[in-house]
């Protein structure tokens, strides 16, 4: 269930999704949040570089992987602009990192590349759920995946 605080830290997520765009690369962005509520670590997309796993919530997981002990990890939610692909959803899941909260679905996505006329990728969209277990997501967010939307349709325009 999705709630004020997770709303504030999804917004977070779009505004570094449009630092990537800002950047030339594609629009994504992630914050890391302990228990108490603190951000610990916040990444965006860097694979514009030519390097497609440099992605912000495989950055986390391993940051968490060696900053956080275990229990921490589990207790801490990581916050997103868009559904893990599955190369994240499992780095979440060995590290064994907690809740998932995403603004835009990996489905969404798709339909939206689709509707721009961007090939579909060689990998598999996945929903998080079958890609690891027993972890609590959340998302997508209406109002929040419309602006994500649009972050992605101005990169696309952009490569045209």
């Amino acid at each position: 269930m999705i709630n004020k605080t997770d709303l504030k830290y999804l917004q977070r997520c779009v505004e570094l999704a449009k630092t990537a765009l800002e950047k030339g690369d594609e629009p994504f962005g992630s914050i890391l949040v302990s228990a108490s509520g603190e951000i610990l670590a916040e990444d965006h997309n860097h694979v514009a570089g030519g390097d497609h796993t440099q992605h912000p919530e495989f950055a986390l997981a391993r940051w968490a992987a060696q900053n956080m002990t275990l229990e921490e990890r589990s207790k801490a939610t990581v916050y997103t602009s868009g559904e893990h692909c599955p190369m994240c959803a499992a780095a979440h899941g060995w590290v064994k990192l907690g809740r998932i909260v995403y603004a835009s679905s990996s489905k969404q996505l798709g339909q939206w590349l689709n509707e721009f006329g961007v090939t579909a990728s060689r990998v598999r969209s996945l929903p998080i759920e079958d890609v690891i277990s027993d972890t609590e997501v959340d998302g997508p967010v209406p109002e929040l995946a419309e602006q994500v939307r649009r972050l992605h349709q101005q990169y696309h325009q952009s490569e045209q």
